[in-house]
């Protein structure tokens, strides 16, 4: 009887054994794995790589007044200008334009960083910019025709302030200038 209790005893402390591994397995992989992501994170953060190397494209972006960083972000990311907008945001934050981002349509380029890209939504480089309106809406005083399709060739985004909203009557705009 006391062999049986034993054999039980064994069978009993190898699977606790076991489980215990298993369960020590699964946070060190858990551990290196949240660590990877922090590292990736960050070096997302602090290594500003441009989306394009060389020329780059000119795209036209207009930023809704109002607009959050994180929005902005998102209406880059979707323009093909960064390739994240919560790294976006966290750059923003430890950026010196920090609340400084301001409505209005610019042209961004590929070939920028997101600090560069942060100076002119700041208005702190103006350089090749449009005129910007005195309105708070946002709407530039100049308004570039080229905003229905951009450089690459889509269509504009609907999150963007008045660009898909009109966009049957810009055609037929195009249509008289050409008469």
């Amino acid at each position: 009887m006391a062999k049986g209790i034993r054999k039980q005893g064994a069978a009993s402390i190898m699977a606790s054994g076991f489980f215990r591994l298993a369960v020590y397995a699964c946070i060190v992989f858990a551990v290196i794995f949240v660590g990877k992501s922090a590292y990736d994170f960050g070096y997302a953060i602090f290594n500003e790589v441009p989306v394009a190397e060389g020329e780059g494209t000119d795209i036209t972006v207009v930023i809704k007044d109002g607009s959050s960083v994180y929005q902005i972000g998102k209406i880059l990311k979707k323009k093909g200008l960064i390739e994240d907008a919560k790294v976006f945001v966290v750059q923003e934050k430890l950026s010196n334009y920090k609340d400084k981002l301001q409505a209005g349509t610019y042209i961004l380029n590929t070939n920028m960083t997101a600090d560069d890209m942060m100076a002119i939504l700041s208005r702190e480089n103006v350089d090749g910019q449009p005129t910007q309106g005195s309105g708070t809406d946002g709407n530039s005083a100049v308004q570039d025709t080229s905003k229905t399709t951009g450089e690459d060739g889509t269509e504009p985004e609907s999150e963007d302030a008045g660009e898909g909203e009109d966009a049957g009557t810009d055609e037929g705009q195009e249509g008289q200038q050409a008469e």
